[in-house]
């Protein structure tokens, strides 16, 4: 069954604004579709959250229904209005650091994000983007996204190691880019060090873009003890404000199995949404935390986005 879900899109916000609408196939709900992806129409704010269950053990939980789950925003408890866990298709961008310090690892990068590609739901949209100094699309002028793993092969191996690390802009262009897909679920993947030292945009910049945006972002910290441009603690940020992982692999080639960790996370996630209240004005920051119980299941956790900001729809003139 899919649902057709009311909503608007504002850029960078977990609100949808706009006269487009859309279908999620697996969806709980009673509006049957034919259209295998997304036919869009909205008018009602709608926040989506991709939600991760794990065990005592770690290990990821399915089966789990709509009412084992209570969400709460600001610590108020929500009426969740939409509920799926299927391996739904993505809009996924990999961001990879081409800075001349990964030179000695690229080789290793390079195949774990191809098995990220590999492992990957073929319907999701992808990109790609290489950052030194600069941030470069991967993919041909003209060419957004791509579930050819042939092509994205080749726009992995476009970069070349050289020059400083623009994190920040990266991110920016990245969360930027995910707008232009169909897909309502949207991640990054990010390979780096987690330092930057050429962007245009400042952090706080790129993390009010991080707060506005539905992405989930996943980290993978590859640099050496002693690189002085390392930066983990930014790189868990992103993960914790959006629900993501990040890991810290010994060495290069502990990403490949990070990677096919990460694409399987993906596609097990479940996807709850709710419609919250209008309250406290535009731009506030709003606490999410979703809780989590089942029958046969013990100590169960919910590892999801932590806050988002709250952003007001703009008024509709009157025709």
């Amino acid at each position: 069954m899919t649902l057709v879900m009311k909503r608007r899109c504002l850029l960078f916000s977990l609100s949808i604004v706009g006269a487009v609408s859309f279908t999620i196939p697996g969806l709980s709900g009673d509006v049957p579709q034919d259209e295998p992806d997304f036919t869009i129409r909205s008018d009602v704010r709608l926040v989506l959250l991709d939600v991760n269950v794990k065990d005592q053990r770690g290990n990821r939980v399915s089966g789990l229904t709509k009412g084992d789950f209570t969400v709460f925003e600001n610590n108020r408890p929500q009426a969740i209005t939409v509920f799926a866990h299927e391996d739904l298709p993505v809009t996924v961008g990999i961001l990879v650091d081409e800075s001349f310090s990964m030179f000695p690892k690229r080789t290793q990068v390079l195949m774990a994000a191809q098995t990220f590609i590999e492992e990957s739901n073929p319907r999701d949209e992808v990109f790609v983007l290489n950052f030194n100094d600069k941030v470069t699309p991967g993919l041909p002028p003209g060419v957004p996204f791509s579930g050819d793993p042939r092509h994205l092969h080749a726009a992995l191996a476009s970069g070349y190691p050289e020059g400083k690390t623009a994190l920040n802009d990266a991110i920016v262009d990245g969360l930027t880019h995910l707008t232009l897909g169909k897909r309502d679920k949207k991640a990054l993947v990010v390979i780096s060090d987690g330092g930057d030292n050429a962007s245009r945009h400042t952090r706080r910049q790129m993390l009010d873009m991080v707060e506005r945006s539905a992405a989930t972002i996943y980290t993978i910290g590859v640099y050496d003890p002693e690189d002085p441009d390392r930066d983990p603690h930014l790189l868990r940020q992103l993960a914790g404000i959006t629900g993501g992982d990040a890991y810290f692999p010994e060495n290069a080639a502990g990403t490949i199995p990070i990677c096919r960790r990460v694409a399987h996370d993906i596609r097990s996630r479940y996807t709850i949404g709710y419609v919250p209240k209008a309250d406290n004005g535009s731009g506030t920051l709003r606490r999410i935390h979703v809780r989590v119980s089942a029958p046969g299941h013990k100590h169960l956790s919910a590892q999801t986005r932590s806050s988002y900001r709250y952003d007001e729809l703009p008024k509709q003139s009157n025709p």
